[in-house]
């Protein structure tokens, strides 16, 4: 390959982020190293579909994860009758730009709930997350019926042997977690394995059985979320997990997308130590999910891409 045929190749692939030193190699090998898609990235500085952009461009971009054809399902955080300002609830934007980003992918269908605390009409209005997922074309479902859940068995679980999860995950091609950071006040912290309660029927079972354990069990599900996406574009650092006035809220314009449920929450709890202190060792879920091997608390040993906009 002349030299002018390849610059001109990689022009059109865009490599041109790649330094001199690997571009002159690349040159004499006539070989180009991708680079790995990172185990996880953070994005802070922007609005959150720019958040969800380019955290997704960085993480291989949407087709990675939601194939032509594919149902998706997007389960945030709708678990109280508060506003966005609030921040109880996973930001509205957030949710609508991931709709579309499924959509843009070739998704056949994407669907949107939550088992709610509060009455869960009241939850999706107020939140804005009825109204933004509808604008974006997605069907959003009930869950406030049992006969909407189906039982799994949880075989690597410790406490939760099994549990029933809403039909809308188990129909699904794909599904995205994307829950909200904040504080909680029996789980300590509620962020992407906590989010795992909005999918199951059996809460009282829970904090009946060791709620911190019985957390990271239900993490022991066989089908993972595509992505992680922990929406801090407000975090509700006190009197979680629904707010008493805006004031409890802060602003980071952030967002951690990752695989790795672990971690993902990990990093979070570090955002978070930002604006409020907060021991990780006292969010048992996060422990547990770690000693059950279902992901690392060891940022350091992961490839982490860190963007300000």
């Amino acid at each position: 390959m002349k030299r002018r045929d390849f610059l001109r190749a990689g022009a059109a692939l865009g490599v041109g982020a790649l330094t001199f030193d690997k571009l002159q190699a690349a040159l004499a090998t006539n070989t180009v190293t991708v680079e790995a898609v990172p185990d996880m990235v953070a994005v802070m500085g922007g609005e959150p579909a720019q958040l969800l952009d380019r955290a997704l461009q960085e993480m291989g971009g949407i087709g990675k994860y939601v194939k032509k054809g594919q149902s998706v399902a997007i389960k945030p955080n709708i678990g109280w009758d508060k506003k966005p300002e609030f921040a109880a609830n996973t930001n509205p934007d957030l949710v609508k730009a991931l709709i579309e980003q499924c959509f843009k992918a070739g998704a056949k269908k994407v669907t949107v709930f939550d088992h709610t605390c509060d009455n869960w009409q009241k939850c999706y209005e107020s939140s804005g997350i009825k109204k933004a997922a509808e604008a974006a074309g997605a069907t959003v479902l009930p869950a406030n019926n049992e006969v909407y859940y189906k039982e799994v068995k949880l075989p690597q679980a410790m406490i939760l042997k099994s549990t029933k999860i809403h039909q809308a995950l188990l129909d699904a091609d794909v599904w995205f977690n994307v829950p909200i950071l904040k504080t909680h006040d029996g789980a300590q912290m509620t962020i992407a394995m906590k989010n795992y309660m909005g999918i199951v029927w059996d809460r009282p079972y829970f904090h009946a059985n060791d709620l911190q354990q019985c957390i990271a069990d239900a993490c022991t599900w066989t089908k993972k979320p595509a992505l992680n996406i922990v929406d801090a574009y407000r975090c509700l650092h006190k009197n979680g997990p629904q707010g008493r006035s805006p004031s409890d809220a802060s602003l980071l314009k952030t967002i951690i997308v990752s695989k790795d449920i672990v971690a993902a929450d990990t990093a979070a709890v570090g955002l978070f130590n930002q604006v409020q202190a907060m021991d990780i060792n006292k969010v048992g879920h996060i422990l547990n999910g770690e000693k059950m091997k279902l992901g690392t608390r060891n940022i350091n040993s992961l490839n982490v891409k860190r963007i300000k906009l």
